[in-house]
C-alpha cells in the first residue's frame, strides 16, 4: 500500500495539510488537499492546494509569488492529516504576515496583533 493510499479523505475528497517553515519552525498555515493536489506538489517539490472558495487546484503563491518549496512530508498516526516543512518564500500569509498565525488570544478573550507584516498586500495582490 502507497502513502497515498493509506490517506482518509472526508467525504468532498479533502485532507487538511499544516504547513510549517523549516527555519523558523512556525505553522505557516492550515490548507486542504486533493488527491490530485498531493502528486502535483509532490511531483513538483512546491505546495498545490484545492482553493475551496474558487473550487480548484492552485500552487501556493500563484499570485503573489510567495512559494513554498517542500522539505518534508509526515503524516499523522491514523492518515487524515499531513504536516509538510517547507522553506517558504517571502511570506505564507495573505495578509502580509510571515504566518497566517499572526494574532494570539489573550487572557480577556479579545485578539493581539503578534507579528509585523513583511509585505504590503495591496500592492501585491
Amino acid at each position: 500500500m502507497t502513502f497515498l493510499e493509506s490517506l482518509k479523505f472526508n467525504e468532498k475528497g479533502l485532507i487538511p495539510a499544516i504547513i510549517q517553515d523549516q527555519k523558523s519552525g512556525k505553522v505557516l498555515t492550515l490548507c486542504y488537499m486533493t488527491r490530485e493536489a498531493i502528486e502535483k506538489s509532490l511531483q513538483e517539490k512546491k505546495i498545490y492546494v484545492f482553493r475551496r472558495s474558487k473550487g480548484r487546484l492552485m500552487l501556493k503563491g500563484e499570485t503573489s509569488g510567495h512559494i513554498q518549496v517542500i522539505k518534508s512530508l509526515s503524516i499523522d498516526c491514523e492518515g487524515n492529516s499531513l504536516l509538510f516543512i517547507v522553506d517558504q518564500h517571502v511570506a505564507g500569509c495573505h495578509a502580509g504576515y510571515f504566518t497566517c498565525y499572526y494574532r494570539t488570544v489573550t487572557g480577556t478573550g479579545t485578539l493581539e496583533i503578534t507579528d509585523t507584516t513583511v509585505f504590503d498586500p495591496k500592492e501585491t495582490y
